[in-house]
């Protein structure tokens, strides 16, 4: 086999690999979805936990069918026959890809909040959480729509001559440049934020961590350790959200990895694309596995 057909059945390996993934994110996401949604019809009230879960869920799964249409253009080369579909699929991409961060640290704040004792500095946002939750949600939705709303100006159709000012999404859908200020403020604002969650996802998760270990430790000295008693609902929980978190920044460094290894050093390579788009969805499918894990 030559170096030319190793090279296109490696390819093919991967993007089957790519599209097996977002199949699977898909349907996990949608399970957790509407064990979800049956919760809510089941109680009366349900927590801001639950609302964050389920908002997550459906993020990821938006996600991850934006990103199956623009596997299939990418990769099967079925171009879109207007650019009102190239400006809604690449604007919900974007979209749902910044609230997935956002609601991923929303569960960790909510999560460390509802760990803390009651001495704690925290413990007065547990009274007014359901009262101020829907108001947040529809802040951070309303804040990313329009932050993101630069896709639907700046996408359009792929034209039939090529030009140096062109960034190429898929075979169908281009960027094209935007005016250097607005490009600048915006690319702040997203940095800005992305880092500004990443930074409460590490302060809340390392306060968790603080919390279980003194737990465990006022336990130890109160009981026996051979006991090894089961670990509350609240541990458990909070146990998985740590995982969560862990698994999110490990993929969050790996992808910001593959996207400047891919446009520096593999000159947009397809079998390294669909690396990248391997590594973006891996965490929108991992994620509901693991939350079900720990439903009843």
């Amino acid at each position: 086999m030559s170096k030319k057909e190793r090279t296109f059945s490696r390819f093919l390996d991967v993007r089957s690999t790519v599209f097996f993934e977002i199949t699977i994110g898909i349907t996990a996401n949608t399970v957790l979805l509407l064990f979800h949604i049956l919760t809510f019809l089941l109680k009366q009230r349900p927590k801001p936990l639950d609302l964050t879960i389920t908002q997550l869920s459906l993020i990821h799964l938006v996600m991850l069918v934006t990103m199956g249409f623009i596997a299939t253009d990418t990769f099967e080369s079925q171009r879109w026959e207007n650019v009102l579909t190239c400006k809604l699929v690449i604007y919900m991409q974007r979209l749902m890809r910044a609230l997935s961060i956002c609601t991923t640290c929303l569960l960790s704040v909510l999560q460390a909040i509802t760990l803390s004792p009651r001495n704690s500095c925290l413990a007065k946002f547990k009274q007014k959480l359901s009262h101020h939750y829907p108001c947040c949600l529809g802040f951070l939705w309303v804040f990313n729509m329009l932050l993101n709303g630069r896709f639907l100006v700046s996408i359009g159709a792929t034209p039939n001559v090529t030009s140096q000012s062109l960034v190429f999404v898929t075979e169908s859908c281009s960027q094209w440049p935007i005016n250097y200020l607005f490009r600048y403020i915006f690319f702040s604002l997203g940095n800005v934020q992305d880092i500004s969650f990443i930074g409460l996802m590490t302060l809340s998760s390392g306060y968790m961590v603080s919390l279980l270990w003194r737990h465990k430790r006022q336990f130890q000295h109160l009981h026996s350790i051979s006991l090894s008693p089961k670990a509350s609902p609240e541990e458990k929980a909070t146990r998985t959200i740590l995982l969560l978190m862990g698994f999110f920044m490990l993929m969050y460094i790996l992808d910001c990895v593959t996207f400047s290894s891919r446009s520096i050093l593999w000159n947009n390579d397809p079998i390294h694309l669909c690396v990248h788009m391997f590594v973006g969805n891996a965490y929108a499918t991992i994620c509901p596995f693991v939350l079900l894990s720990t439903e009843k």
